[in-house]
């Protein structure tokens, strides 16, 4: 037997039981967990005749993300024009019918065959440089396959955020109404009111269903969260489509070329007089 034997023989019984014990709990102890890296958002090139913006695609919102970022990859946006343009809030493009329009097209009905669904979220707001997907009056709010538009905005005081906040509440309580009672003629009285551009009217009946979704207890008023007043009144944006539009991403540079875009002229329809054109969209590795 050679000493280091002799020593483990010439150890008592009950150190000897505690150390393989502790050799047991060792064993078993769970590795830490490695942390994982957080990948990078993505970002997408996008060069116009106006110049060129990088715009970060938002993780929380996946499906819009990977849609944009297929559209992107298979050259879809590539030549199209932005069709849409109201300064001090926002510029719209997408349409894949603009590529190849003529001056007095009417655009802004083009799309491919399929729809996104909504992703809101209450931290994803519609302040300047924010990327947004455009819809039509589709009941659960789903969004355009290949349309949609950059905030431009405003700065807003407290005053003119209380407006929008009411505006946010009008729309959540016209989807909260066709959630609960579909066939309810005033919502009926609502769509024809839009359909034939009364909007007077519109807004009238908007404010009725707000105050009978506020005295139903299941109807929860949105508040517009301080962290993004303080954005709509220093930098600026368009409050009121908070959460109507899915917003998807923003602009991380060359908000100059949005303002650029937002202040050239435009028709009755709000199509630019002279062409705005998407050159090229790419994915950046």
């Amino acid at each position: 037997m050679n000493a280091k034997e002799n020593s483990i023989v010439n150890f008592p019984f009950s150190t000897l039981l505690i150390l393989f014990v502790l050799s047991i709990l060792g064993c078993n102890e769970k590795e830490e967990p490695i942390s994982s890296i957080e990948e990078p958002r993505k970002k997408i090139e996008m060069t116009t005749n106006y110049g060129t913006m990088v715009i970060e695609l938002y993780d929380e919102t996946p499906l819009h993300r990977d849609n944009f970022v297929n559209l992107a990859k298979n050259k879809a946006y590539d030549s199209l024009l932005f069709h849409r343009v109201i300064e001090e809030f926002m510029i719209q493009g997408g349409d894949p019918e603009s590529k190849e329009a003529q001056p007095n097209d009417t655009l802004g009905d083009g799309d491919a065959p399929y729809v996104v669904s909504a992703e809101f979220n209450s931290k994803l707001f519609h302040k300047k440089g924010v990327l947004a997907a455009a819809r039509d009056d589709h009941p659960e709010r789903a969004s355009s396959a290949m349309q949609f538009y950059i905030v431009q905005g405003r700065v807003f005081n407290d005053s003119l955020l209380a407006i929008a906040e009411e505006r946010i509440n009008r729309n959540m309580a016209i989807v909260y109404f066709r959630k609960i009672t579909p066939r309810n003629p005033i919502l009926d009285s609502l769509q024809g009111a839009r359909n034939s551009g009364n909007f007077k009217y519109y807004t009238v009946l908007g404010d009725s269903i707000l105050k009978l979704a506020r005295a139903d207890e299941n109807f929860t008023s949105y508040i517009i969260p301080d962290d993004q007043r303080a954005a709509y009144k220093s930098i600026g944006g368009t409050p009121h489509l908070d959460q109507n539009y899915t917003v998807f991403g923003e602009v991380i540079q060359g908000l100059d070329v949005v303002d650029s875009i937002a202040g050239v002229a435009t028709e009755s329809q709000d199509r630019p007089l002279k062409e705005v054109r998407i050159l090229k969209v790419r994915l950046m590795e």
